[in-house]
């Protein structure tokens, strides 16, 4: 598949050639959101969020199953265009996310966020997913590239090679860049999706940050080394200039 993508200037044909245009120097410019010691800039129930041994920790138990996902927002601000770096963990069988561009439904419960989530899954194929929590739902499984039309419809326009299945109960590094509509999730630096949303009304261009803790199972995510750097405003690319490739298939 060699479909070009006008002013991107690259091919979405591989998910590796899509994540140079977003790539930016990681040594430089980051900002650490968690200062290893307390809830500091971050706000959640008290009941289930804590710092365990310098790490954001996030519990639940069979005695008080959760009625919906809980999630531990970061009160610093607003993101749009960004590179987010953090290491996390998650011991029990369940499932994580972090949330970005999100907004805040507390007509839905105290601390209920929805939009964007990089997944954290114990499955190989959901694992550095795209899934919009309390939206659209799956947008993009790990090892896609996937163009969203301006009528929603979602277009595999691209794949990667193998990625490496993460340990969750170990450290993993999880990695976010958006920039524009154009969203990148790798793990360990192993890109997992790359994704240009074109649908206006329900994508964001910004929006807030929080890190989940899933109803179910019982569970215990953990989150360290919390990094953000902010990237130049823009870069929010046209169907005209993302046309999708004759040879891409269309999701269900």
């Amino acid at each position: 598949m060699r479909a070009a993508l006008g002013g991107l200037g690259f091919l979405i044909c591989s998910m590796a050639m899509v994540v140079p245009a977003l790539a930016q120097d990681v040594e430089e410019g980051f900002e650490n959101l968690f200062n290893g010691a307390d809830l500091s800039g971050w706000e959640g129930d008290p009941g289930l969020w804590t710092v365990v041994d310098g790490a954001i920790t996030g519990t639940t138990t069979d005695e008080s199953p959760l009625p919906h996902n809980q999630f531990l927002i970061w009160t610093g601000g607003t993101l749009r265009n960004f590179e987010l770096r953090l290491k996390l963990r998650v011991i029990g069988n369940n499932n994580s996310g972090i949330q970005y561009r999100s907004r805040r439904l507390p007509e839905v419960g105290s601390y209920v966020v929805g939009g964007y989530q990089a997944d954290v899954h114990p499955r190989a194929a959901y694992n550095g997913m795209l899934y919009e929590e309390r939206g659209r739902g799956i947008l993009a499984q790990r090892g896609q590239a996937v163009i969203i039309d301006a009528r929603g419809d979602k277009w595999e326009a691209g794949d990667a090679g193998p990625v490496l299945n993460a340990q969750l109960a170990e450290w993993n590094e999880f990695t976010i860049l958006a920039q524009g509509n154009r969203l990148v999730h790798k793990i360990n630096d192993q890109t997992t999706v790359a994704v240009i949303d074109h649908q206006v009304p329900q994508r964001s261009l910004e929006g807030i940050l929080a890190l989940q803790l899933h109803q179910g199972s019982p569970m215990r995510v953990q989150v360290k080394d919390v990094r953000l750097k902010v990237l130049p405003d823009g870069g929010v690319l046209t169907p005209e200039q993302t046309p999708i490739p004759a040879s891409a298939r269309k999701l269900e």
